[in-house]
């Protein structure tokens, strides 16, 4: 992946992100109480920040696809991660009740309830699939019969998997200010400032994230569902289009075994005990004994 091509993605992602984000803070669909949410020191946030950089993160994805077929995987990925992500922001906090955690949600869908999480999850679990179908990693068997169907059916399925587990790890880091953006540039970096065949998309992520952080930090915007799941989904689809077959395996296992882990332990508990973790995870944040100034 050429550096022109990743430095076109950063800037499509970048601008887009900005753009966008002057459009919704003019307009705020269904005005801007509806986009209010009240974070973990009780203060105001708005979740316009999340539909902005799904937006940037798209458009600087579509800008580095290295195919037509790669860029209509990246656009399934992000659209259901992002149109889920919305309907579970702008509606969970209005529900009688709230489960908490994929295991609350996949347990309602268990017992035939739907809730918005649940409808989230195969929203967003079926936006992957897709997306996994249409991408086309190196090493993956073109469509045939017998054992070379089946593994190619492993392999989308495993893809599949890999994409909507990375959209709901990265939801999961959205707990703190700037924590699930700063995870998110973590692991873009490698690819998007070294190249790749994922090196673009990857760069739309870095480009989006320089927009949104400064405001995410300072506790004026939050993520979301919307936000988080788009930067997880792309991400996820980034590793697929990039990685060869044991890679995206090894990283799809460590993604579950986070996402299980957190069913069991507080990622803020162990963030606190952990300095290295610790420090980088304040590192932009206002201390937490300094009472902010509410308001965007």
């Amino acid at each position: 992946m050429s550096t022109a091509r990743r430095l076109a993605a950063a800037v499509a992602a970048r601008v887009t992100t900005t753009v966008v984000r002057g459009l919704l803070d003019d307009e705020p669909p269904g005005g801007a109480r509806r986009w209010e949410r009240t974070n973990h020191r009780g203060e105001p946030v708005s979740l316009l920040g999340g539909p902005a950089v799904a937006a940037g993160v798209l458009a600087g994805g579509l800008v580095g696809a290295p195919s037509a077929r790669d860029g209509a995987a990246l656009a399934v990925a992000t659209t259901s991660a992002t149109a889920f992500g919305l309907v579970d922001d702008l509606t969970e906090d209005r529900e009688g009740t709230v489960r908490k955690g994929l295991r609350g949600h996949l347990g309602a869908l268990a017992r035939g309830e739907v809730t918005t999480g649940g409808l989230k999850v195969l929203g967003i679990g079926a936006g992957a699939l897709v997306a996994a179908a249409l991408s086309r990693p190196h090493d993956r068997l073109p469509a045939g019969r017998g054992a070379a169907a089946a593994v190619r059916l492993a392999d989308v399925v495993a893809d599949g998997a890999l994409i909507a587990a990375t959209a709901n790890l990265v939801n999961l880091l959205d707990l703190r200010p700037g924590r699930a953006l700063k995870a998110a540039t973590i692991a873009a970096a490698p690819a998007g400032l070294l190249g790749g065949r994922g090196g673009a998309t990857s760069a739309a992520v870095l480009g989006a994230a320089v927009v949104e952080l400064p405001a995410d930090l300072g506790e004026r915007d939050m993520l979301g569902d919307s936000g988080a799941n788009a930067v997880g989904a792309v991400l996820g689809t980034a590793a697929v289009q990039g990685c060869p077959r044991p890679v995206r395996l090894a990283l799809l296992a460590g993604v579950v075994a986070l996402t299980v882990a957190s069913e069991k332990v507080s990622f803020t508990q162990v963030i606190a005990r952990t300095p290295v973790l610790r420090e980088l995870d304040a590192w932009g944040r206002r201390p937490a004994h300094v009472p902010g100034v509410p308001g965007r």
